[in-house]
């Protein structure tokens, strides 16, 4: 046996990585898998119908219940409560559990309850105490009940690229950022007593001539749009009133960037993963777009997106 099971544990699986540590009280039911590396602490239960990756942590007092996949480098935090029912009855059983997936490097903070059916993306951030009812974004750091977002893990800070563009407000263009193509543009503001103006010009300030536009509006307060990348399609964003966050991802690089006025716009080129939330109550979003509405231009899941990315090119 090339892994540890404490004396006073109950390990019935043979199916246990290398190096794996199961600890105190702890009990395996006999299908369960585990790979290597993991920490199984005090008082964890595993049921059979549970699959656990490599170099997983779950502190103690967690019960893994059929239907749950821990991916690889999933922290596992104190009394987490996962569910695997929807609707449980005292001796009656579904014909099948809900399926629960949390993929790799996510972690779960203490005490979380994690609904049945649900995923959490990978690198998420699920917050102490937390109630998850819903899909969690790759990336997407979550709290209370129920939970929501408030940012996204692994981001760069905007307050450098916020300080160069005040630096030079009277410079129009493209102010790079740290995730490869996306630019955030100043657009031309005229002040008048009679009010303001702000312009742009297609393919001078705005990058490339639309095809297409749309408006977002009456967001209900923690929600997110976007989510998804494009394959051949440019956006140009622009909040005409209120303000939204925006987070680019090129594969490698995150960078949230808020849009807060309406002289302040930013491109997302194609094959840029793209989400926008901390919408305003008021928020209205502007969405110029290079091409008509084409349904097969959409990359919707992230791990599609992540191997169009690491293609051979």
């Amino acid at each position: 046996m090339n892994y540890f099971v404490h004396p006073s544990a109950l390990c019935e699986s043979e199916m246990i990585g290398e190096s794996t540590r199961i600890w105190a009280f702890s009990h395996v039911l006999p299908n369960a898998r585990v790979g290597s590396g993991c920490n199984i602490c005090d008082h964890v239960f595993i049921e059979n119908d549970v699959v656990i990756g490599d170099r997983v942590t779950i502190k103690c007092g967690v019960q893994v219940w059929d239907g749950l996949t821990l991916e690889d480098d999933v922290f596992i935090g104190p009394n987490v409560t996962f569910t695997n029912d929807p609707y449980p009855r005292s001796k009656q059983y579904p014909t099948k559990f809900s399926k629960t997936l949390v993929r790799r490097g996510a972690s779960i903070g203490a005490n979380a309850t994690i609904l049945p059916g649900i995923t959490i993306g990978m690198q998420a951030m699920v917050g102490a105490g937390s109630v998850v009812t819903h899909d969690v974004p790759p990336y997407a750091k979550v709290v209370g009940n129920p939970a929501r977002i408030i940012g996204y893990t692994h981001s760069s800070d905007q307050s450098s690229l916020t300080t160069e563009i005040a630096q030079s407000s009277t410079i129009l263009g493209s102010h790079s950022t740290t995730v490869s193509g996306v630019g955030v543009y100043e657009l031309s503001l005229v002040k008048d007593l009679r009010g303001n103006l702000s312009v742009g010009e297609f393919e001078r300030s705005v990058p490339f001539s639309p095809r297409r536009y749309f408006l977002v509006f009456d967001v209900p307060s923690g929600k997110v749009r976007g989510e998804h990348a494009h394959k051949e399609c440019h956006q140009f964003l622009i909040c005409i009133k209120g303000s939204c966050a925006v987070v680019a991802d090129d594969g490698q690089r995150r960078q949230e960037i808020l849009l807060d006025r309406p002289t302040k716009g930013v491109h997302l080129p194609p094959m840029t993963w793209g989400v926008q939330y901390k919408y305003s109550a008021d928020a209205v979003l502007l969405v110029f777009a290079s091409d008509y509405y084409d349904s097969n231009d959409y990359i919707r899941e992230y791990d599609h997106f992540m191997e169009l990315i690491n293609a051979p090119k």
